[in-house]
């Protein structure tokens, strides 16, 4: 598999939300390579109210985010929950992908694990279908934390390859983000 390269993430995070649908998330993660297909994305840019650096805003949490595109933003929701972003755009332009739900395609079983604490065939067919499909879930199955944070897509820790072609998908509101007036309506929600 063939991992991104940068020019992939050094464009605007509409298109990027877009064209990661069916590629690859790929985490190494103690002696074990964790792989799954990302389902759904979201895109946030600093021109709406729902991004964390919006009107340019820069706070340590979200410094990550004026980086050129190609880097990891990780950060904590509900004080519990990490969240993975792909960082794009150039340098000082703060957007993000937040990669909202993907399915799991390679050591399943430690996965499973890592979210459950027992094994996939174990599973209930319940937990199958709600294995990574929210952001809070695919970062503990792929054993993502705030540790993560800034890490080089680029890298061997963490990284996205090509996938599958994907030919169609479906878009609708982002979620969660009701508090961000007009910006709540925009479609940057993409999902397969």
């Amino acid at each position: 598999m063939t991992k991104l390269k940068r020019g992939f993430y050094t464009r605007d995070a509409v298109t990027v939300a877009q064209e990661l649908l069916g590629k690859f998330i790929v985490r190494k993660t103690n002696g074990h390579t964790l792989t799954a297909m990302i389902t759904e994305t979201e895109a946030y840019k600093a021109c709406d109210k729902a991004c964390h650096a919006y009107n340019y805003n820069r706070t340590k949490r979200n410094a990550v985010m004026f980086n050129e595109g190609g880097s990891a933003y990780v950060y904590l929701i509900y004080g519990m929950y990490n969240c993975l972003n792909v960082v794009t755009d150039r340098e000082g332009e703060p957007s993000a992908v937040l990669i909202r739900g993907a399915e799991p395609c390679g050591d399943e079983e430690y996965m499973s694990f890592m979210r459950y604490n027992k094994g996939f065939s174990e599973l209930s067919s319940y937990q199958k279908k709600n294995f990574s499909n929210g952001p809070g879930k695919l970062c503990i199955a792929l054993d993502i934390d705030r540790s993560l944070n800034g890490e080089s897509l680029m890298g061997d820790r963490l990284y996205i390859t090509e996938g599958r072609e994907i030919k169609s998908f479906k878009t609708g509101k982002r979620i969660g983000i009701d508090y961000a007036e007009e910006a709540k309506d925009l479609l940057w929600r993409f999902y397969l």
